[in-house]
């Protein structure tokens, strides 16, 4: 089983993101679970939710405190909580960010990869909501959902040229880090 974190702020599509992965997931034969973690958060304050996606029936129900990836979609947070939480050694940590890695001053061995989600979002999309661009940078970065899962997710929730947009982002952001990781 692996587990998946992902940080945002109120308003930037972290629960839509986490349904989305789970959904992914389901469509490439796994099962899969998402949940957010809220309270009396508003619009802007940080929130977090989670995915859990295996081979197997997912029996636990708790929140995920060692996850194999983290997800960043805000990258002030990196000031305000400890995204690196519990992470595991082998882990990765995708940060929505048009800098690199050095210059966010992130210390870890832990493998950290950026992509440039908000512009990317902006250029396809025509909004500030980069959920969808951040899966696709997941799926090039991790393999562990397939862009056809991504894409039949995306079709579910938001049909019409909403969903094509979006599909298109997360195409941008996959082509994005595959170049990278060349």
């Amino acid at each position: 089983m692996i587990e998946i974190r992902v940080h945002g702020r109120g308003g930037q599509g972290s629960v839509t993101a986490a349904e989305l992965l789970g959904f992914a997931a389901h469509s490439d034969g796994k099962y899969a679970q998402a949940f957010p973690s809220f309270g009396s958060e508003r619009m802007g304050a940080p929130v977090q939710a989670f995915v859990r996606i295996s081979d197997k029936p997912i029996r636990i129900r708790s929140q995920v405190y060692k996850p194999n990836y983290v997800i960043v979609q805000d990258p002030t947070l990196l000031e305000v909580i400890n995204v690196l939480d519990g992470l595991q050694e082998d882990g990765l940590l995708l940060i929505n960010s048009k800098k690199k890695v050095a210059e966010l001053g992130v210390n870890t061995t832990i493998k950290v990869k950026t992509i440039p989600a908000m512009e990317i979002a902006l250029e396809v999309i025509g909004r500030p909501i980069m959920n969808t661009t951040l899966l696709g940078a997941f799926a090039a970065a991790t393999g562990e959902i397939s862009l056809e899962g991504i894409r039949k997710a995306i079709h579910h929730k938001f049909p019409g040229s909403v969903g094509e947009k979006n599909i298109a982002a997360v195409l941008k952001a996959f082509d994005f880090i595959k170049k990278e990781s060349l």
